[in-house]
């Protein structure tokens, strides 16, 4: 049987390594920072591992709300996703996950897209 993404990551705790550089550099930009500014970070990013961990097969079930309720009235546009995914995949980079693997993880993000964007550049 061949490994799953999320064991290939390296589990729950490189995901959540990979989560908190992610969630550095986010906040650190100030084109999407905003968006945290009154957000719980501490529970966002327990929110963000166990999202990716359930995208990537993991034996983890997300508990978080339906994207595009949660995501509404965010205002968040194509500009703006696109930041947050380069975002993630620097944090892949950091932790030397393969271009493959991260390509994949990408892929199941830019899949909940239009469930997210609901504003225009």
């Amino acid at each position: 049987m061949s490994e799953t993404l999320y064991e290939r990551l390296g589990g729950e705790d490189a995901i959540t390594a990979v989560v908190d550089e992610f969630y550095d550099r986010v906040m650190a930009d100030e084109q999407v920072a905003d968006y945290f500014d009154d957000v719980d970070m501490q529970k966002q990013r327990a929110h963000q591992a166990q999202f990716i961990s359930s995208v990537t097969g993991g034996p983890v079930e997300y508990s978080g709300g339906e994207m595009k309720a949660v995501h509404a009235d965010m205002g968040i546009t194509p500009s703006d996703f696109q930041a947050i995914a380069t975002h993630l995949n620097e944090a892949l980079v950091e932790f030397d996950v393969n271009e493959d693997d991260r390509e994949a993880v990408l892929e199941e993000i830019a899949s909940y897209q239009e469930a997210i964007v609901t504003a225009a550049d």
